[in-house]
């Protein structure tokens, strides 16, 4: 029998709202993940990014300095970082954003406003149905 602890998965989070940053903090906790960095913009997220190498980054498209999808595009142009996951919430819920998501690389796309508990469950059902468990 195995009695090594699961690590936990760790997580960057990006938002511009401090709210928001709160919120996506709560349900990354909430399910079950490591949130170890939350970044104010997209520059941050990014030096985040390369700093801590998470398993999963959470990041809002419309920040300053780079947006979401900019921070997405060099994740996915970066060999070293090929296995990380990435969420992209955003406000815009038509098909052309989702659609702009998906085309620089985005593993998935949520929309706000959310509840916690609703994104802690879709995060955790993604890296579950993702292969990525805890």
């Amino acid at each position: 029998m195995n009695d090594v602890p699961a690590v936990p998965i760790s997580v960057v989070i990006a938002d511009d709202d401090p709210d928001i940053r709160a919120l996506i903090s709560i349900a990354v906790r909430n399910a079950g993940l490591s949130l170890v960095a939350a970044a104010c913009d997209g520059d941050e997220a990014w030096l985040s990014l390369l700093e801590h190498r998470p398993r999963l980054a959470v990041l809002d498209v419309a920040m300053p300095g780079m947006t979401g999808l900019e921070v997405c595009a060099l994740v996915r142009a970066d060999e070293s970082l090929s296995g990380m996951r990435i969420v992209l919430l955003s406000a815009a819920a038509d098909d052309q954003a989702r659609l702009a998501g998906v085309a620089t690389g985005a593993d998935a796309y949520f929309t706000k406003p959310f509840s916690p508990r609703d994104l802690a469950a879709r995060l955790s059902d993604f890296m579950s149905a993702d292969g990525v468990g805890s």
